[in-house]
């Protein structure tokens, strides 16, 4: 017999055999002696009891059932050396999946990126921590691996409609992963470990054929006939190719007013803006699972908030639990900060973005800027923040309870982040419609998690770069009707994505489509 049930057990009971033996005959009625086998599926945390408990989705084998071979077959990838090339611009999850899938279709990928490799890239990140030094082309936002590489790793996402997001999954295990991100149902490896997953990308890609180009910045395309010839660096290099994957990421905004001069159609799209917060690890565990301790057995909490006041939506972003916030400007005069988790989520801290829609409507006074108004809107608050300190990535925050008061604190709480902070009026850096909204959103969300609202808690300046502010159009699902017949827009950068997996998922895509068109 072969079924598929569904398991509960302490967490303390998670790593001892005997008790998913027991609790499976339990459910199937049958002696455990048997019990063939079985296979977790998906496993989650339930806290909505007193008594915290794992649920487990399995797959049990009975009598003489043997579970058939469930282990991936590997990718069958092919040598590209001397195959077309299709130029990708953007070294982070939607440009190495793209080119994952390129080599599996035989044609070679070239992936050029401003940044640097994983390795060199997180020396830039050091002295951006230690001596506020913000190196424009690599940073937490640029470098290989993109944005997610040195802020988390966070695999979740709702994007199941559109790919295999367990492909997605199995070749990061390939590359290095544990495979707990097969089952858990919010995966997330954590920012020291994806770096070598990378990078054992990079190795796969160069094995079989495909390049790569690091510290190279596109500066422009050449474009003849509606269709993209080539695209040049900052050192006057021209790359050539029949197809082009844009893939560049959230805050590429020099390429944004490249395309706009180029006269190519980019848009203006609804994001959200708001700050990071961070409170006490052990306070957001008391209020998630009930205790005075969470004790050996159970991971550092985490939460999902959501809220509408006035019509728009107030809602927690990219929370990490026992994580650090970080500096994640991309040039001078700026403050923007993000939120990161090493794989053991050990940190004494919780952080997350807690963030505003802002409505095209809200860019009213940028009407001159056309579709690049988002970008300006979101700059101009990033130096707003930068001038508060005028001290390198020292960081403005408040007092959660001063924050929601409309008052500067008269001192902070400990931090995690590294640069340091600077007490500071949060409330009057935002525009007056986000401060509002965030502090009634603030005393809504003490509704839901008693003990939320908290002078324990900062609140930090500023988060704004949570997706892109622009979108450059395509049909999303089928590639038709592109500006030029062989630029193809991808990833969080293009407009269509939000996160690791739904950035590789639209990189396979593109792939796909490339592919298909030949």
């Amino acid at each position: 017999m072969i079924k598929e049930i569904e398991i509960s057990l302490l967490p303390e009971q998670l790593t001892v055999n005997s008790s998913y033996e027991r609790a499976i005959a339990q459910i199937i009625r049958v002696p455990k002696e048997k019990i063939n086998s079985f296979v977790v599926l998906k496993r989650s945390i339930d806290a909505r009891k007193q008594k915290v408990q794992y649920r487990i989705k399995l797959m049990v084998y009975t009598n003489d059932s043997y579970p058939k071979n469930e282990a991936l077959l590997p990718a069958q990838y092919k040598y590209v050396q001397n195959a077309e090339k299709v130029i990708i611009i953007g070294a982070g999850p939607a440009g190495l999946f793209a080119a994952l899938k390129l080599i599996e279709t035989g044609l070679k990928p070239i992936i050029i990126d401003r940044g640097k490799d994983v390795n060199n890239r997180k020396y830039d990140i050091a002295a951006l921590n230690r001596e506020h030094k913000v190196n424009p082309d690599s940073n937490y936002c640029f470098g290989e691996g993109g944005a997610g590489t040195y802020s988390d790793g966070k695999l979740y996402t709702r994007s199941t409609k559109r790919g295999n997001v367990n492909d997605i999954l199995q070749k990061l295990v390939a590359h290095g992963s544990s495979s707990d991100i097969l089952i858990d149902s919010h995966p997330h490896i954590g920012t020291d470990k994806l770096p070598s997953i990378i990078e054992n990308i990079r190795f796969t890609i160069k094995e079989y054929g495909g390049e790569f180009y690091f510290d190279t910045r596109i500066v422009d395309f050449i474009i003849k006939d509606d269709k993209i010839k080539g695209v040049t660096d900052q050192n006057g290099n021209l790359f050539e190719a029949n197809n082009f994957i844009l893939a560049t990421g959230h805050s590429s905004r020099d390429i944004y007013e490249l395309l706009d001069r180029k006269k190519i159609l980019v848009e203006a799209k609804p994001f959200a803006l708001g700050v990071r917060i961070e409170h006490p690890q052990p306070l957001i565990d008391s209020m998630q699972y009930h205790c005075k301790s969470r004790g050996q057995y159970l991971p550092a909490a985490t939460y999902q908030l959501v809220t509408q006041v006035e019509n728009r939506g107030v809602f927690s972003f990219c929370m990490c639990p026992g994580g650090i916030i970080v500096p994640a400007a991309t040039e001078e005069g700026q403050i923007v900060v993000n939120g990161m988790s090493n794989s053991r989520r050990n940190s004494p801290f919780a952080n997350s973005g807690i963030v505003v829609s802002v409505e095209l409507s809200d860019l009213a006074a940028y009407e001159k800027y056309g579709p690049l108004a988002g970008l300006k809107y979101q700059e101009d608050i990033e130096k707003s923040a930068f001038a508060f300190a005028n001290s390198g990535q020292i960081a403005p925050v408040q007092r959660l309870t001063d924050f929601v008061k409309g008052k500067i604190s008269s001192t902070l709480n400990e931090s995690s982040y590294i640069p340091g902070i600077i007490s500071a009026p949060v409330h009057e850096i935002l525009p007056k419609n986000i401060s509002m909204r965030l502090q009634k959103a603030f005393l809504a969300f003490d509704e839901k998690m008693q003990g939320y609202y908290t002078e324990q808690a900062n609140v930090f300046a500023v988060e704004s770069r949570t997706s892109s502010p622009v979108r450059i159009p395509r049909d999303q699902e089928t590639f038709q009707h592109l500006q030029l017949k062989n630029l193809y827009p991808c990833g969080e950068g293009a407009g269509y994505a939000g996160g690791i997996v739904s950035s590789a998922l639209d990189g396979v895509a593109v792939a796909e489509k490339i592919f298909n068109k030949k």
